[in-house]
């Protein structure tokens, strides 16, 4: 037998035929196994134009600049590339046109539920406009949160910074570099967009007034941030309109656990009334407080800010003053798509209006 003979390649699954083949002496099999069905072919804008009827450039409009075509139009061509299994080449396309179609969100904490609004407003309007959000967090870190949108900068079109810890000039920079807004903090020549505590604020201030309430204390949140700075300087103006005592005492986090650590300050402060920076203090300030026998809200009202998912299922349920935190995500997307479309001469400055949800934590004070 040749040498030619002597090598067998045999290009078929059929296992059976290669095991008595291997039987033979001096016979070297080396089975091939091959797709009796041709691999299938990547799916192209000429593909769906021809099964749509339409033409390749119609195809092209509707999927990357989709408010080019008609409704009826895209409805068909975005079907049209379902049935055909059609997958969009994001790398092409954003060398081509220079755009991730993605904002950056950066959230000071993850676990707080205050930011679940900031992100579902944020999301829910870029995705009207075709863009994606993806999220990065700071830990409460301004180190940390200038280091995570640094990290975003290469990937994203523009960056949405909520409450950040940064100084002003690392924010300022970060704006030299990519379109950016800022959330909870106001500053000159940038994006802001702020829920203002002012009018919620004083709705509580007077509520407490009319309840017999002669001193209030305010829990305070994380040193760096603006917008304990801003709350703080509310409700001390409202008390002193109400004839009030303020009191400020610091907390070593704005968590649960920031709230029930600061559970003996607070009782040895003799205040009759609570606000604290936000409404996880607030709860874990009220467990701490029930734990040791304080009745709330006979002994002491509690009263939260944010109003997150969750402050009406307390025992007794969270008074808080409610910050519009998803209108407020949608209102920084829009913000930062229009800047994306051309600079604005003037940056925004939008503020957005607070109010007092009465629960069942603040009431008359006992001593009145």
């Amino acid at each position: 037998m040749s040498h030619a003979c002597r090598r067998l390649i045999y290009a078929t699954s059929a296992p059976q035929f290669i095991r008595e083949c291997s039987k033979g002496a001096g016979l070297s099999v080396h089975p091939k196994k091959v797709s009796l069905y041709p691999e299938k072919s990547k799916v192209t804008i000429y593909d769906i134009a021809r099964e749509a009827g339409v033409s390749a450039s119609t195809v092209s409009r509707a999927l990357s600049s989709p408010d080019r075509v008609s409704s009826r139009t895209r409805r068909l061509i975005e079907v049209t590339a379902a049935e055909l299994d059609f997958r969009i080449n994001h790398l092409a396309q954003v060398l081509k046109t220079g755009s991730t179609k993605t904002l950056g969100l950066v959230i000071a904490d993850v676990n707080n539920p205050a930011f679940f609004g900031l992100l579902r407003g944020a999301g829910k309007f870029a995705a009207q406009r075709d863009y994606s959000v993806v999220l990065a967090q700071a830990a409460d870190s301004a180190a940390q949160e200038l280091a995570s949108a640094g990290r975003l900068l290469s990937a994203v079109d523009g960056l949405i910074l909520a409450s950040p810890r940064m100084a002003d000039a690392d924010i300022r920079d970060l704006a030299e570099s990519t379109p950016l807004v800022v959330l909870n903090r106001e500053m000159e020549n940038v994006n802001t967009v702020v829920p203002d505590p002012e009018k919620g604020a004083s709705e509580a201030i007077r509520y407490l007034a009319e309840h017999g309430h002669k001193k209030v204390l305010f829990v305070a949140g994380p040193e760096q941030s603006w917008m304990s700075a801003r709350r703080w300087e509310t409700i001390s103006d409202a008390c002193q309109w109400c004839q009030l005592k303020a009191e400020r005492i610091e907390s070593p986090s704005p968590t649960l656990d920031g709230g029930r650590q600061v559970a003996h300050h607070v009782r040895a402060a003799g205040a009759t009334a609570v606000i604290t920076y936000n409404d996880l203090m607030a709860i874990g300030l009220m467990r701490q407080l029930q734990s040791s026998g304080v009745s709330i809200p006979k002994a002491l009202s509690i009263i939260g800010f944010d109003d997150i998912f969750g402050a009406d299922l307390t025992t007794p349920s969270l008074t808080s003053i409610r910050s519009p935190q998803n209108e407020c995500g949608s209102l920084a997307a829009g913000v930062l798509l229009d800047a994306l479309a051309g600079p604005a001469p003037i940056p925004a400055a939008l503020r957005v209006g607070t109010e007092l949800i009465i629960r069942g934590s603040a009431g008359r004070c006992d001593s009145a």
